[in-house]
């Protein structure tokens, strides 16, 4: 376990504002008193690991990842059960996906036991701050390194910083969610950066988004950047099919990222009378297998969202389609359950997912 400097905030939350905050979290809207820190110096390392107060950073105007976008992150969540114990789920999976992403994005890779003892360092301290399990709230934790050095010329900057943060979050979706097919955007191509957790992606997901939104629908539905013809993901979400033959469907990995929720639905899918399949699969399978009854239930996954159901498509050549009776469906809802069962200590962990941090 790494050894961690702390600096206690002078004005921690009172416990009454603590508790309005946890009472409705929302998603985002709140933080935790401390944050981790831990600078990378090329030659030198990974400096000492320190906890200070949650507060504003000093960047220089030439810091490299204002000007060249050198940024990752990960997002995962601490749950307390009803014994008030406090856990982790999968976080060694987030800490080598961070590996992945650093090294793709020519980042100083951290070392996964850091990336874990710096999470569970701030957990244990802020365990005030982790919800109860009432309406599936918990503790988004939210570990992102940056290039700090200041310059300007492309190359890989020579000094990092990496750190974790924390909020208190309920749903992030409280509704089920219609998807846009966006003719107009793509998200990744083979060779680019659709396998990494990076700003940029995001960033550039946003002007798609918007016109999900003109388009009566919650989130947009990603295809590939070459035919615009095979399914890849949504926005903020991996995507799976469930079809009336018994198969849990969904796009191979390639230029998508490789979700933790998405890896664990794969694993408990047996467990619900469902074989796991992992294909190319194209947009005009998924909306003539919603019309025929082929693709009864369709839901997106990820460590916010859960498991999100799908109740609906739109796009410019189809039009609007419903999924099965635009309801949530009966394996969507089991699988969401049994995930969530084992996340908050209700169901067995039988896969060793789970790490307690209190």
């Amino acid at each position: 376990m790494s050894e961690f400097s702390l600096t206690r905030t002078t004005t921690p939350t009172s416990e009454a504002a603590r508790k309005a905050a946890l009472a409705d979290p929302g998603f985002g809207r709140y933080y935790v008193d401390h944050q981790v820190v831990v600078d990378y110096i090329e030659g030198d390392g990974w400096q000492e690991p320190r906890v200070i107060p949650m507060s504003d950073w000093a960047l220089h105007p030439a810091a490299a990842v204002l000007h060249y976008g050198q940024e990752i992150f990960e997002g995962l969540k601490a749950y307390r059960r009803d014994d008030d114990s406090i856990w982790l789920f999968r976080p060694d999976r987030n800490a080598a996906r961070f590996v992945h992403s650093a090294e793709r994005m020519a980042m100083a890779p951290l070392p996964e036991q850091l990336f874990l003892d710096s999470v569970t360092e701030l957990v244990k301290l802020e365990k005030d701050w982790v919800p109860v399990s009432e309406n599936e709230q918990s503790l988004y934790i939210r570990p992102f390194m940056i290039a700090s050095e200041p310059y300007l010329g492309v190359r890989e900057a020579n000094t990092y910083r990496f750190a974790v943060i924390a909020t208190p979050a309920g749903p992030y979706y409280s509704e089920p969610v219609k998807l846009w097919i966006t003719p107009n955007y793509t998200r990744a191509a083979p060779g680019g950066t659709g396998t990494a957790k990076c700003g940029g992606n995001y960033a550039s997901s946003l002007i798609a988004t918007r016109e999900a939104a003109a388009n009566g629908c919650g989130q947009v539905l990603w295809t590939d950047g070459a035919e615009r013809k095979w399914v890849e993901e949504c926005g903020t979400m991996n995507i799976m099919f469930v079809t009336a033959d018994g198969e849990l469907l969904t796009p191979g990995l390639g230029s998508i990222l490789a979700g933790v929720t998405r890896e664990s639905i794969l694993t408990l899918a047996s467990e619900h009378g469902l074989k796991p399949v992992e294909r190319p699969i194209t947009i005009d399978e998924v909306l003539d297998g919603v019309a025929s009854g082929q693709i009864p239930e369709v839901f997106a996954c990820g460590t916010a969202a859960v498991v999100t159901p799908i109740t609906g498509f739109n796009s410019p050549d189809r039009g609007v389609q419903q999924v099965g009776d635009g309801q949530p469906g009966v394996k969507t809802r089991e699988i969401r359950q049994h995930l969530v069962d084992i996340q908050y200590g209700r169901a067995d962990d039988l896969f060793g997912w789970l790490r307690q941090v209190v």
